[in-house]
């Protein structure tokens, strides 16, 4: 009953900052939005034994990403408190759209036979997932976080002012 409990409150909890990232017409309070809305998703992760790629959500979005993006947006001259006033045009096509698509998954969910399967206990995914980045795959990983520090090596050397 508790785990039920847990697992709504999550759910409504990304939902709604998930509507408000895009519904707010402040930047900051969509990226604090963003911030609930990503912590949500990495505790849906949770709830699938999925606990690897839960610690990643969390370390690489919400530690890297966001914080990112926050800079991004600190770091622009008067940005903090522009308000966003340019209404979409296309607002009601929009809508519409995502009510068919809504409307779609929900017939796709009530007509879908469900089959029930009790499934063993779950293990640990991390483990495993170790194992095969520090040893299979260890040169493509360390390629990659090496391509990474060149990059932001280069957006700080962009960023730089008047050199």
């Amino acid at each position: 009953m508790a785990a039920t409990l847990i697992f709504w409150a999550i759910v409504l909890l990304t939902v709604v900052s998930a509507a408000w990232v895009v519904l707010s017409q402040n930047l900051i309070y969509s990226a604090v939005s963003l911030l609930f809305t990503f912590i949500g998703i990495a505790g849906l992760y949770v709830f699938m034994m999925a606990d690897f790629i839960a610690a990643t959500q969390v370390v690489i979005y919400v530690g890297g990403i966001l914080v990112l993006i926050i800079f991004g947006i600190m770091l622009t001259h008067r940005i903090t408190h522009v308000r966003i006033s340019h209404k979409s045009v296309q607002r009601g096509i929009g809508a519409l759209g995502a009510i068919l698509i809504l409307m779609g998954l929900v017939k796709m969910i009530i007509t879908s036979p469900w089959r029930v399967i009790h499934s063993p206990d779950p293990v640990g995914t991390t483990a495993g997932i170790g194992k095969l980045l520090m040893i299979d795959y260890l040169l493509p990983f360390e390629v990659a976080s090496v391509l990474l520090l060149a990059a932001l090596i280069g957006a700080a050397r962009l960023a730089r002012k008047g050199d």
